[in-house]
Formats: C-alpha cells, structure tokens, sequence
C-alpha cells in the first residue's frame, strides 16, 4: 500500500464513492477491493486519515471494503473545534441513541441492510464488519443479519452515561447470544486498558452476556501512539483508539497484533486466504 500523510486530509480517491438508497435512506459509502465484503465502521469525527489506512489494511489483505459516511467530513484530519460540533450533532442525532442503555441506534438497521447488500454484491460464505468508538458495538446488532459473520468491536464507547451499559435492546442482544451459539460465532473485541470512554466494566457486561462467544482483547496504555491530530490529543486524551489513532505502525506493536488478528478473524470467517498486504506482514489467527 502506498504510503500516504496521515496528518493530512485524505481524499480517499482510491474508493468508489457510490451513493446507497436502503430502506428509503441515502448514504455515501466507500467501496474499494475485491473478495468477501467487509463493513468498516468510522470512528467518532469521522472517516480520518487512520480509519481510511485501516480501510486500505483490509481491501489489501483480499477483501471489499464498504466504508459508509456515518458523520463528519470524510477523510479530514480530526481538529478539535469541528470534532467537537460533529460529536454534538451526533448525540442528537434520530440514527444515533448515544445515551440509551439496553436500546439500539436506528442507524444499525439501514447497516443491517447494507451487510445484505454487500453479501449480494460480492458472494462468498459472509459478511465481516467492524465498529469504533461511537460505532463500536453496532457490529454485535448487525448480527440480526444473517448474512454477518464476523463482527469486530473496537474500544466501543455507547452509551455515553453508562460505563457499564450495554447499547443493545435485551431481545436482540438475546437472539444475537442464541445465534453465537446455535453458529458456533463469536464476536472480537478490543481495547485499551485505562480508557476512560471503554471501560473494563463495559466487557464486563459483555462478557456476562455473551459468555465465552465474547473474545476480548485489552492491550496496555502505555503502548499507545501518542502522536496524534488534535482531537484525540485534546479532546479523548486518553488511550482509546486501538487500530487507528493510537496504532504503532511498527512490526510487532502490540496494537499491530491486534490488526492483524482483527483481519485474521475476518478470513477464518469468511473463508479468504490471506493476501500479503503493503507492509508484507503476516497475520495471526484468532480463536473461533
């Protein structure tokens, strides 16, 4: 993979930018690569020059990448001030519940659906997805759709008021258990220890929720990339985001582990070899 700024805006100009009508709701969403669909879920400001990296990571390893625009200015360096009024837009937002406990965001049914489409448009056994932050728990209700396979939760930080709250109504967090189980599915999870927006009480819960189904990975703070943009400098100021702001993009990194089990994860599920990316790693396998 080419190398590209990261403290620059990225116009993700090797992305389809395809307009998608689902469920009467129109949405950009980057397309790029070939092979099962995976479904990469910005972080909160938005789709940042990490994210798209992250994006790139998973298209170069064999797969179709869809990337939807969710908030934010796609492909900006996240600053404090516009972070900032993107974060606030979003917790009032109709698609977003960022203080509901034991509810769902709205916005995981059009998501559901993309899933449906993106297993239509690239075949294969499935669909992965994974979440970050803000969208960090949306891959666990996505798997009410049965063509998802492979659901990732990265440092996923709703509801906001609830460290140890689950974002998920209680019937669909019930089915998804039921269908972990009946499957034999599990749902990866990652972290920083010390995060103060995703707690240890957080996997917590989900851990008693989900019991064994739930693999979750916590990965030392101080292992954490301290340089980075502006609002994750200023505003999130602890060690949060594990395969994008705070990532070490140096062999062997812990939080270079953890993305290449994250894309293990994603070919043991969806039935894809492995393809050496850019920087020629190979990748580690998960559990189930």
């Amino acid at each position: 993979m080419p190398s590209r700024k990261l403290n620059e805006d990225d116009p993700l100009d090797d992305f389809e930018h395809r307009q998608i009508v689902l469920d009467g709701v129109n949405k950009v969403v980057h397309v790029a690569g070939r092979g099962p669909a995976v479904i990469v879920m910005t972080e909160m400001p938005g789709i940042s020059p990490q994210v798209a990296r992250f994006a790139r990571w998973v298209r170069d390893a064999g797969f179709t990448v869809y990337m939807p625009s969710l908030f934010g200015r796609d492909g900006a360096v996240p600053q404090v001030d516009e972070g900032i009024a993107v974060f606030k837009r979003a917790c009032v937002s109709a698609e977003f519940r960022a203080f509901a406990a034991n509810e769902s965001s709205p916005v995981t049914r059009w998501l559901r659906a993309l899933a449906r489409l993106a297993h239509e448009e690239c075949g294969g056994p499935g669909v992965g997805a994974i979440g970050m932050c803000f969208t960090g728990n949306f891959a666990l209700t996505m798997m009410l759709e049965p063509s998802m396979l492979a659901p990732v939760l990265s440092q996923p930080t709703l509801p906001l008021d609830d460290p140890a709250g689950l974002h998920i109504a209680p019937e669909e967090l019930a089915a998804v258990r039921d269908r972990l189980e009946r499957e034999d599915l599990s749902v990866m999870a990652y972290r920083f220890d010390g995060d103060r927006y995703c707690t240890a009480q957080r996997f917590a819960a989900y851990a008693e929720a989900l019991g064994d189904r739930f693999v979750a990975r916590v990965l030392p703070a101080d292992t954490a990339n301290r340089d980075t943009a502006p609002f994750f400098d200023k505003v999130v100021a602890c060690a949060h985001s594990v395969v994008t702001a705070h990532l070490v993009d140096e062999a062997g990194h812990p939080t270079m582990a953890a993305r290449d089990e994250i894309i293990s994860f994603f070919a043991r599920r969806l039935g894809r070899e492995i393809e050496q990316g850019g920087d020629g790693q190979g990748h580690t396998q998960p559990g189930r």
